[in-house]
């Protein structure tokens, strides 16, 4: 599908990856972002606004409905996203399953494209390379809700025909961070660190890998997310991982600094210890492969 001229609902698209797709959006279409601002910003959305194409509407995205409009494609990342955010309070689950319900009503009722931003989170316990056919194991709160919408987005499309993507993001990183605080990713809250001149804290002994992605690549992946049929869930990462250790010596190196990290032992059940996406599924299917590397990444976050 050429996204160009279409007519858009972005929910969460204050937040850190959907205002990273709004921008791109709105080029050329006429997009409307839903948004309770809990880890988005106005200031996030500003260059967007200034397109003329962006209108932001301050709710929830269980109150979609109210954007009054018949849009072509919806992007939902309107969730809570972070483990610990869920700690803090259960409830959350029901929240943002009850807000995919809305969503996939909606969505229905507008025979619109549905594109949903999952997690890879989903793994947690599986052995690596992950695979979309692994089946999510107990973990926590944070991949109870993201399978249950996973789940509800088969079974409307099952019921309803309603054509749904769920894209499985791995460890993304990059601009517009900030209102996140201290649940941006580990490569931003790092290089924020070291730019301060502290030492970045490390759980561990810094040996853990993660599959670290680029805003920009995920942001191409909702893009191509739209031309798939039916219902169908895919991996979004770089298909390679590094060390905690080895990231912290990119930014040093980067930064020309000699910043040591602390270590700290592993206080948290569940922590993951490795993260690689298998993205075969991904490129012969949506035809989306990554582009960035850490390298990439970290100096595009330094401005360079």
């Amino acid at each position: 599908m050429d996204i160009s001229g279409k007519k858009i609902v972005v929910t969460g698209g204050a937040g850190f990856i959907g205002s990273n797709l709004v921008e791109r959006l709105a080029k050329s279409n006429q997009v409307t972002v839903v948004d309770n601002l809990h880890t988005g910003s106005k200031a996030n959305l500003k260059g967007a606004i200034a397109t003329g194409n962006v209108k932001l509407l301050q709710a929830d995205s269980r109150e979609i409905a109210k954007v009054g409009l018949s849009p072509d494609i919806i992007f939902h990342l309107g969730m809570y996203s972070s483990t610990p955010m869920y700690k803090e309070n259960p409830h959350r689950v029901g929240e943002v399953v009850d807000g995919a319900i809305s969503v996939l009503e909606f969505a229905k009722e507008k025979k619109a494209k549905l594109v949903i931003a999952s997690t890879s989170s989903l793994y947690n316990g599986r052995p690596t390379p992950y695979k979309e056919e692994l089946l999510p194991l107990v973990s926590d709160y944070y991949t109870e809700a993201r399978y249950c919408v996973e789940r509800l987005a088969e079974l409307y499309y099952k019921l309803y025909g309603v054509d749904s993507v769920c894209l499985r993001l791995f460890s993304v990183y990059g601009p517009h961070e900030e209102a996140k605080k201290q649940y941006a990713n580990l490569v931003t809250q790092f290089l924020w660190d070291m730019q301060r001149g502290e030492k970045p804290l490390v759980y561990g002994d810094g040996t853990q890998t993660r599959d670290f992605t680029y805003v920009d690549d995920v942001v191409d992946a909702f893009l191509k997310a739209v031309d798939a049929k039916g219902f169908d869930v895919f991996n979004v990462g770089t298909g390679k991982s590094y060390t905690i250790n080895d990231m912290i010596s990119k930014i040093n190196s980067q930064m020309h600094t000699e910043i040591k990290p602390a270590y700290k032992p592993v206080d948290m059940t569940n922590y993951v210890m490795h993260t690689l996406a298998d993205t075969k599924k991904s490129a012969e299917v949506l035809g989306f492969r990554a582009k960035y590397t850490l390298d990439d990444g970290i100096a595009r976050l330094l401005g360079r």
